[in-house]
């Protein structure tokens, strides 16, 4: 894979950091995951309580191709041995709160003393400085702060999104940068701390509406709009529509030839119209026009004059959606005798899924497999595990201790 010979220690929970270093292991790094002996929060809580075959949902949708390393980081010898094996590793990625890498001894700083070409990634939720430094952050927090949930469905009710998608896209961008410093390594030899915060993330995902509106300063009322309308800056239709039997999206499109494709007269009359400026009453005429139509004739009467469209999906239709079959996307895994859906790496390598080559359902799964790596001795590796310093499932402690 692209990232071969390339080693990661991961501080990361929650989702923004363990998004980021599965993205990472996906394509071949060697994720090796930090965790206490309970595991951190991602492992005992679950969206909608799913759990397969006793495996967190949660835990199961960001840590992919990660080996698990448990170990008392309060210890001493804990961190000893943690130091090991970030003296063997590119980059280090963490999301804890600021200040407790510091607080541990495992900063940038503290371990550029010790390793100068040192890759440290810090994925925090405000920053590393400002007013908000220190206190909570979370994706809908972010999503709120950062203007998202005030921009998004009708003007009067604002809407968050149903995932969380600042932690998903801070993961993404946390990824690019430590990719970025890795080529600059492999270059210069040395190191960098990368910085990434939700908060940039959720103002990044907004780019275009930000530049327009803050290029302009229109004013609060610029977002009071018709209520099929997704957005305030853009034309009309842009938005969602419901039609006989399913619900649409309608991108924008001239109306004059969205008029020609129903065939109707009351759109023709509008066709002069500003489709920004006067985009409400566009947005009710075409809401109009489109109510009584089924989707398998506004399908047809759509595709012979190119104008742009797509359904609403559920849950359920992505599932048997043949386009999303075709890509790919989902991965079924067996889990101590149930079955997990996972959805796969998005991109593809020379038209390949990068493999599932490891899932570490129990906390330490890999920990004396890592020790061994170290050059550990096995009466050693014992002695860890029976005084606590590491842990790992009963089998793999059992087999070092025979």
């Amino acid at each position: 894979m692209l990232l071969q010979g390339m080693k990661i220690v991961s501080f990361c929970h929650f989702l923004q950091g363990p998004a980021s270093t599965q993205y990472l292991a996906d394509m071949g790094a060697d994720v090796i995951k930090i965790e206490p002996a309970k595991g951190p929060f991602e492992r005992s809580w679950s969206g909608a309580k799913v759990f397969v075959g006793g495996v967190s949902g949660f835990f199961l949708a960001a840590n992919r191709n990660k080996r698990s390393f448990s170990v008392d980081l309060k210890s001493t010898e804990g961190k000893e041995l943690v130091l090991r094996l970030i003296d063997q590793a590119d980059a280090v990625v963490e999301n804890f709160r600021t200040g407790v890498m510091e607080k541990l001894g495992l900063s940038y700083d503290d371990l550029k003393k010790r390793k100068p070409d040192i890759i440290f990634a810090s994925g925090t939720g405000w920053g590393l400085n400002g007013p908000m430094v220190g206190k909570t952050a979370q994706d809908l927090i972010i999503q709120a702060r950062s203007g998202f949930i005030s921009a998004t469905g009708p003007f009067d009710r604002p809407t968050a999104a149903g995932c969380a998608i600042v932690d998903q896209h801070g993961g993404a961008l946390l990824a690019m940068g430590v990719l970025a410093a890795y080529v600059k390594k492999l270059k210069t030899g040395e190191g960098t701390h990368v910085q990434g915060s939700l908060l940039n993330s959720g103002l990044d995902l907004q780019t275009e509406p930000l530049t327009n509106y803050f290029s302009s300063r229109p004013g609060t009322d610029a977002f009071k709009r018709q209520e099929n309308l997704i957005s305030w800056f853009h034309e009309a239709p842009t938005g969602v529509y419901k039609i006989a039997d399913a619900k649409v999206v309608i991108p924008t499109n001239e109306i004059a030839n969205i008029a020609e494709a129903l065939n109707n007269d009351a759109l023709r009359a509008l066709q002069h119209l500003d489709r920004y400026d006067d985009r409400d009453v566009l947005a009710a005429a075409v809401a109009e026009a489109v109510r009584d139509w089924t989707y398998e004739d506004l399908s047809k009467a759509f595709d012979a004059r190119s104008v742009w469209y797509g359904i609403v999906q559920n849950y359920e239709d992505v599932a048997n959606d043949p386009q999303i079959a075709a890509n790919n996307v989902f991965r079924e895994v067996e889990i101590n005798g149930e079955t997990a859906t996972l959805v796969n790496h998005p991109l593809r390598y020379d038209g390949k899924v990068p493999e599932l080559h490891t899932l570490s359902t129990d906390i330490g799964s890999h920990t004396a497999e890592i020790l061994r790596e170290m050059g550990v001795p096995d009466p050693e590796v014992a002695r860890l595990f029976a005084t606590k310093i590491v842990s790992g499932p009963a089998d793999a402690v059992r087999e070092v201790a025979e």
